[in-house]
């Protein structure tokens, strides 16, 4: 892709974290890196979650901060001056302050014009909270994209004007299996969040245990990781779950989408959310959805037509939803073809014309706002 002003080749500094963990925004970032590259477009990345040197660092707790924020700020000042626009994955509460905000300065400093991918369910609280931190910063972003509506919604209540330029599904990757031959013995439930309290995988245990009432062969796996792994394996043992219950522990993309294929539905237990990866890459592999409605996950799907949807913490409800599920093929068969349809507008092909235009929007909006033979 050229810049629209000189011809050159484009040059974007992708700021974000990288897996290891595989988590939803490392995942994008990732993706998105090898996006723009087979696009022709140079990208550097500037890791935020990068690994401590020395390695010891990162077992002192005060130190480690330290040790990864250095590098990170002397990174950002050396991409800076080598690309012409900042491309930053941003989150709420002490990632923004920590990550998000030192890219928006030091790219101010340096010339560099910066757009601001903002994510995370917990933004309304987070800006609510931290408005007076957060204006002062953003309100230098040269421009600030969301993946949903419902980001959009949460930051116009607060007078920021964002663009939606969606998360990205890679239908290659994530693809639907055929439908089974032969009837399964037990649905197979699947959650592909990680053990953290603002996902709930509690509730799915217990309407796992409801779901066995009625189909004692039903089975469970939790793909993800997370502090709460020790205190979920022991709910599960509690609810005589131990035999039923898969945890995984971290799983790439490619182990993922082989984990989707083997399923009959997803759960998603969030109690905030924004746009998770998880539901669209359910879509795409034809797996029906059962989640809350919290967040943008209305914006996202809609109930009885792509998705089933239940009031957070509430198992019996999730449980119900599950049932209806198995009971009903022919729902589960309108879901899963009404998901792959909806799925199609989170591809590249699809995103791709929104994101270089942002692009394009903010390096000639900074060119032309520059002194003649000044960058």
């Amino acid at each position: 892709m050229r810049d629209g002003t000189s011809g050159a080749t484009l040059r974007v500094g992708l700021v974000g974290p990288l897996p290891p963990p595989s988590g939803g925004m490392a995942n994008q970032t990732l993706q998105l890196a090898a996006l723009l590259r087979s696009e022709g477009i140079e990208v550097e990345t500037v890791q935020v979650n990068a690994p401590y040197r020395p390695a010891w660092a990162g077992r002192i707790k005060g130190l480690r901060a330290v040790f990864r924020l250095l590098p990170y700020l002397a990174g950002l000042w050396r991409t800076a001056g080598r690309v012409q626009v900042f491309h930053v994955m941003a989150n709420s509460g002490w990632s923004w302050h920590l990550f998000a905000a030192p890219a928006i300065w030091i790219a101010r400093l340096r010339g560099t014009p910066v757009v601001i991918n903002y994510r995370g369910g917990e933004a309304e609280s987070f800006l609510r909270r931290a408005r007076n931190w957060v204006r002062p910063s953003l309100i230098r972003a040269d421009a600030v994209i969301v993946p949903s509506g419902f980001l959009e919604h949460v930051f116009g209540k607060f007078g920021f004007a964002t663009q939606v330029v969606p998360n990205i599904v890679n239908l290659e990757r994530f693809a639907a299996a055929p439908p089974a031959s032969t009837a399964r013995q037990g649905v197979r439930l699947l959650v592909a969040r990680n053990l953290e309290p603002i996902y709930d995988n509690a509730t799915a245990l217990r309407a796992l245990a409801l779901v066995r009432a009625h189909d004692p062969h039903a089975t469970l796996v939790i793909a993800g990781s997370g502090p709460l792994r020790e205190e979920l394996e022991g709910l599960a043992a509690q609810l005589g779950l131990a035999q039923a219950v898969t945890f995984t522990g971290r799983v790439d993309n490619a182990g993922m989408a082989a984990l989707y294929r083997g399923a009959d539905v997803m759960l998603n237990c969030s109690l905030v959310d924004n746009m998770p990866n998880s539901v669209l890459e359910s879509l795409a592999c034809g797996v029906p959805v059962v989640s809350t409605d919290v967040g943008g996950v209305p914006y996202l799907v809609e109930h009885g037509r792509t998705a089933l949807l239940v009031p957070p913490g509430q198992p019996q409800a999730m449980a119900d939803a599950v049932l209806r599920l198995a009971a009903e093929p022919a729902l589960a068969a309108g879901l899963r073809e009404a998901g792959l349809r909806q799925v199609q507008q989170y591809t590249w092909h699809s995103v791709r014309p929104r994101l270089l235009a942002v692009y394009r929007a903010v390096v000639a909006a900074r060119a032309s706002a520059s002194p003649v033979g000044q960058p």
